[in-house]
């Protein structure tokens, strides 16, 4: 079969694969790669080339670097003095967006949406309004940001590796600054001025300020009598709460009127009121962790991020990590979902948990463990000398970059380095801090994109867009490019869509006659325009459950946003590129 075809065939079934969500897509990406071995279409000696791909090792690098950031407190610091409590709504939520821009330029997206999103609750909550108007403006703003700089996505360092591969010469750290700046400027102002009053507000202020909804579990105690599920019932309704299962011995029970709990059942229950009052009012026991008012114990709602080193693991690991600190004393409504034992349930990106303990632990372990707060904020402890140690290694390596006294990869590598010899990210947190999923991801995907060049797949379709875009203006040119790729990143991850588009953009330029790094900037852009589904981002994803968002409200806003980022960056790249 000849090779462009052979190569369209697996990226195609590639593409299924990623949209289906079945597979992992790390998994996704070496089944490509081996595939592409299999055909022929890549050589044993260069199937695993993408592992000392520069971009690779600087994605690494730079997230132990935001980490470190993050884990120092000075980030989150800042937000907080740059956004004061006088001001009224629309100035403190356009403060927040510009901050967290700012942040996911030279950070890792979500950890600049892990130290904001506390403040986006507070700015919400101070207006007594819903968190809706501000948690998916902040997810936009963070995204917005990450197409400023060389180091705000992956997906940018993917093509700063086409660049140097095709052109010569990769992207400089401020290449796409230009036209990102101009992007992000354009689309926090609308944000600002008309996206958040798109949002459907579906709770009212007064149902806000109501306890969220919890799931817990509760045990008949020793000597209560037997009684049917029928018998109980008018009682858990006037708690009121819903049962949602009945396990005995760790096994759940046919939820039937006629079932008998027994002494020992545990009852799994979904309320707004906290375990305790629930148990004293079923007369039932709730567990062992401080009820309410206990002194200096409180409790935070807090929503488990991507990367987070408890994804995977039961809600005891909480108590273990934390040093017996903390406890998970409720979780939310995946829970009610799924209906298993609560000991048996992992914890999963999204995934929200009632957390209590002594209010320093709380802010110590949320930092540590990835996880966003929502209804508490306390503040992270700084340390002024590590914290401005840390920002000033960071920023000589963005120096050397920019100078060119070093490459991307080595002068942050450098740093990562320097903070693991100093001591400034503990060490437990190096390794865990490195998304090796995404790191996999990129390194099976090079060779995969390569092949799709070499095998003269990239030109087919080149050719074909060149068929239909010849004798177009120049932005037209651009923004077909931007808008095209910005499809693709709807159904793919931004690393992905670089991966196949950055080969389509140098070979159409070529054939259009325009600037290869104007094609590349206009897809760099569209590769991070995840506006129209909460499963277009992770940062999207983490706030569609704590704002209360369908799926559908993404592209209520976004979908106004798409349009004035394709256009915007049409246009600037046409006015610098002419």
């Amino acid at each position: 079969m000849n090779p462009a075809l052979l190569s369209v065939v697996v990226l195609l079934v590639t593409l299924m694969l990623f949209i289906s969500n079945r597979v992992r897509h790390d998994l996704v990406a070496m089944l490509a790669l081996l595939a592409c071995l299999a055909f022929g279409l890549v050589t044993p000696q260069t199937a695993f080339s993408g592992f000392s791909d520069p971009a690779v090792l600087t994605v690494a690098a730079i997230l132990v670097i935001g980490r470190a950031i993050e884990l120092s407190g000075i980030a989150a610091a800042v937000a907080q003095r740059l956004i004061p409590d006088r001001l009224g709504f629309t100035a403190r939520l356009s403060m927040l967006l510009v901050t967290a821009a700012v942040l996911s330029a030279f950070m890792n997206n979500i950890a600049a949406l892990v130290i904001t999103m506390p403040v986006a609750a507070d700015i919400a909550r101070t207006a007594r309004r819903s968190p809706a108007l501000t948690l998916m403006p902040l997810a936009f703003a963070t995204i917005l940001g990450g197409m400023t700089t060389l180091i705000g996505t992956p997906a940018n360092l993917i093509l700063s590796s086409v660049a140097r591969r095709e052109l010569g010469e990769p992207f400089g750290f401020f290449t796409m600054t230009p036209v990102g700046v101009a992007v992000c400027v354009a689309g926090l102002a609308y944000m600002v001025i008309l996206g958040w009053r798109l949002l459907p507000i579906r709770r009212t202020v007064e149902r806000e300020a109501r306890p969220p909804w919890r799931v817990f579990e509760l045990t008949v105690p020793a000597g209560a009598p037997s009684m049917t599920v029928e018998a109980m019932l008018p009682n858990i309704r006037a708690v009121p709460a819903r049962m949602l299962a009945i396990f005995r011995a760790g096994r759940r029970l046919s939820h039937d009127l006629r079932t008998q709990i027994v002494a020992g059942d545990r009852l799994l229950l979904l309320s707004r009121n906290n375990q305790w009052r629930t148990a004293t009012g079923l007369g039932l026991i709730a567990g062992p962790d401080a009820p309410p008012g206990t002194s200096g114990v409180v409790t935070a709602r807090v929503v488990v991020a991507h990367g987070s080193p408890l994804d995977g693991l039961g809600h005891e690991e909480v108590r273990l990590r934390s040093g017996g600190a903390l406890q998970v004393s409720a979780v939310g409504p995946r829970a009610a979902r799924v209906k298993i034992p609560l000991a048996s349930m992992q914890i999963r990106p999204g995934d929200q948990l009632f957390i209590r303990g002594a209010a320093a632990e709380i802010a110590r372990f949320t930092t540590k463990a990835r996880l966003l707060e929502i209804d508490r904020l306390d503040r992270v402890p700084v340390s002024s000398s590590n914290a401005l140690l840390t920002v000033a290694i960071f920023a000589l390596s963005i120096l050397a970059v920019v100078s060119g006294l070093a490459p991307p990869a080595i002068a942050f590598v450098v740093a990562a380095t320097a903070f693991a010899l100093l001591r400034l990210i503990p060490a437990d947190q190096i390794y865990e801090s490195i998304d090796w999923s995404v790191i996999l991801l990129l390194a099976a995907m090079i060779p995969v994109g390569q092949s799709f060049e070499t095998s003269g797949a990239a030109a087919w379709v080149a050719n074909a867009l060149g068929d239909i875009l010849a004798g177009q203006a120049l932005v037209l040119v651009l923004g077909a490019l931007c808008a095209i790729t910005l499809v693709l990143s709807i159904f793919l991850n931004n690393v992905a869509t670089a991966v196949i588009m950055g080969p389509v953009a140098i070979e159409a330029a070529g054939l259009l006659g325009i600037s290869p790094q104007a094609a590349l900037l206009a897809v760099l852009i569209g590769t991070s325009s995840d506006f129209l589904t909460p499963i277009g981002h992770q940062n999207n994803l983490l706030v569609m459950g704590p704002g209360g968002y369908r799926f559908t409200d993404f592209a209520r806003m976004g979908g106004l946003l798409v349009v004035i980022v394709v256009v915007t960056a049409a246009v600037t790249l046409s006015l610098l590129y002419a």
